[in-house]
């Protein structure tokens, strides 16, 4: 049995639970650090304390997928706040030096993200001036960038000389210098994997867009890797909170000798060519990424493959791609005359009768799943028969959790079975059903706007009312299962331990068990 230590980006379920739930259906053992070692939001993890445990379990594992900002700066939200020095970070860094060291054959796969610029104005993730001057940052990245590539028109170069003028003093002191930091952090990073210390590595871009910050330091780092011939050992692609499944998807991959083979359908023909919300890049060329980086091929045929990817697009992208949040009536037009979900739904179902490995990829809608698609598959009672399913957050988010499970349970399907793995793999399945379309788009939806403003609080803010909104969450989640998840080939489904990890609504926590269907047996009398 391989062993793998995964080090995550922070604690919340998606990063610390989803790819331990990948785990679990293989046969590969996941070491994760304890609860009491990561950090909580804006308070960092215990670094020192956080190496110290790293040490002693990499003396004798396989593979290490390591976070480095949780590595360094206790967290992705802490790496946008820290204060350290580009010294104080390289030492950090020292500790991958030291494991490898004292376990050469240890092989690591670490990612790194570009320090995100948010286009709105809020300190919740960010530093408390950014509550005041967010959508500011934001512009003056955009036009930085616009204006260094000589692209900047009359107009923008005048916006741009006044938001820097306007900007306090400090305030780009410390902004700039901790993106300085980090950037330098992360081509110190490049030399690393040039030098064999890690062996994979991706750079994930989190709240991208076509200019910026982040867009100009991606083609910095770009053109870095290029000169240094590491196209096949780093990868440059928007993501963040998925990127451990990928990279666990990948050591599976590996160590077991699998290149799977991924055909692509969309729901909409101008689906592939769309640059999703948050993102810089078509929606084609994101799962491309996603795909090659999980360890996967995309091939052409939809009936000679080892996972069919369903993909569910949006026909229009940026800012005319709906938000879970958003009323059906205000979706763009293209959602009913560029979409067909009747036809997606029907070629599914005929694939799905075939015996091909579907996957759904629910990414139309940004921030949960689209509730017509579902509310149909569940319909047709073909629900259930999906390989995997994802829809949560963004694009990238749900891309590459999607792709992870999907090779994974193909994997499985074929001539290699586990005891453990199918009840594994679909645990995780329903969890991500009932978490991104229940829980995102339908019960977050309806407690965020209808009932929460009724008590003065707000998605962000839940004062003192933490453990009242939980039990509603909690009771809503349960109704959710009961109305569009109560008949299940496996059994019945039971969440516990619902909670709200950053004491948001943003996201949630729960366990979720599938309890084994009883057959019902006549008496004969």
């Amino acid at each position: 049995m391989s062993k793998v230590i995964h080090i995550p980006l922070d604690e919340r379920p998606c990063n610390l639970q989803y790819p331990q739930a990948l785990a679990n259906m293989t046969d590969m053992e996941m070491a994760v650090p304890g609860r009491e070692l990561l950090g909580e939001m804006k308070k960092p993890a215990k670094v020192t304390l956080l190496h110290n445990w790293l040490k002693d379990e990499a003396k004798q594992a396989d593979y290490l997928i390591v976070s480095i900002d949780m590595l360094i700066y206790g967290g992705i939200v802490p790496s946008r706040l820290h204060t350290l020095t580009l010294q104080d970070c390289l030492k950090s860094l020292e500790i991958i030096q030291e494991i490898k060291r004292v376990n050469p054959s240890l092989k690591v796969f670490a990612y790194n993200l570009i320090m995100r610029v948010p286009a709105y104005s809020s300190s919740e993730e960010e530093p408390d001036y950014y509550e005041q001057y967010g959508e500011y940052i934001y512009r003056l990245g955009w036009l930085t960038d616009k204006k260094e590539q000589n692209l900047a028109d009359n107009e923008e170069l005048e916006e741009y000389t006044k938001i820097l003028e306007m900007l306090p003093e400090e305030v780009k002191w410390d902004y700039f210098e901790r993106r300085k930091v980090n950037h330098s952090v992360t081509s110190q990073i490049l030399q690393m994997v040039d030098s064999e210390l890690i062996d994979y590595l991706i750079i994930p871009l989190d709240d991208n867009s076509e200019y910026g910050f982040t867009a100009k330091e991606q083609r910095q780092l770009m053109l870095e890797v290029d000169r240094k011939n590491l196209l096949d050992r780093i990868a440059i692609y928007p993501g963040a909170d998925e990127i451990a499944c990928t990279l666990f998807a990948r050591v599976f991959c590996e160590s077991h000798s699998y290149t799977p083979e991924i055909a692509l359908r969309y729901s909409s023909t101008k689906g592939p060519f769309i640059i999703p919300r948050y993102e810089d890049r078509s929606l084609s060329e994101s799962i491309k990424s996603h795909i090659t980086a999980a360890g996967g091929v995309i091939v052409r045929d939809e009936n000679q493959n080892n996972v069919l990817l369903m993909v569910h697009s949006p026909a229009e992208g940026q800012k005319y791609m709906a938000e879970s949040s958003f009323a059906m009536e205000k979706r763009h037009r293209s959602y009913f005359s560029e979409v067909n979900i009747r036809e997606f739904v029907q070629a599914m179902k005929h694939q799905l009768g075939k015996g091909i490995n579907v996957a759904l990829a629910d990414v139309a809608i940004c921030n949960g799943g689209d509730h017509s698609l579902l509310q149909l598959l569940q319909k047709q009672g073909i629900l259930g028969d999906l390989l995997a399913y994802a829809g949560w957050n963004t694009n990238g988010n749900t891309m590459g959790t999607v792709v992870a499970h999907a090779i994974i349970a193909s994997y499985y399907k074929g001539e290699e079975t586990l005891p453990y793995h199918e009840k594994a793999s679909r645990t995780f399945f329903y969890s991500r059903l009932v978490e991104d379309w229940g829980y995102q788009s339908v019960v977050r939806k309806y407690v965020s706007y209808e009932v929460l403003p009724t008590m003065g609080l707000t998605p962000r803010y839940l004062g003192g009312h933490l453990e009242e909104v939980t039990e509603l969450v909690n009771r809503k989640m349960e109704g959710f299962i009961e109305k569009y998840l109560f008949d299940l080939n496996e059994g019945s489904i039971q969440i516990n331990d619902v909670h709200l990890p950053w004491k948001r609504m943003f996201e949630v926590g729960f366990t979720l068990s599938l309890n084994e269907k009883m057959e019902k047996v006549e008496e004969s009398l």
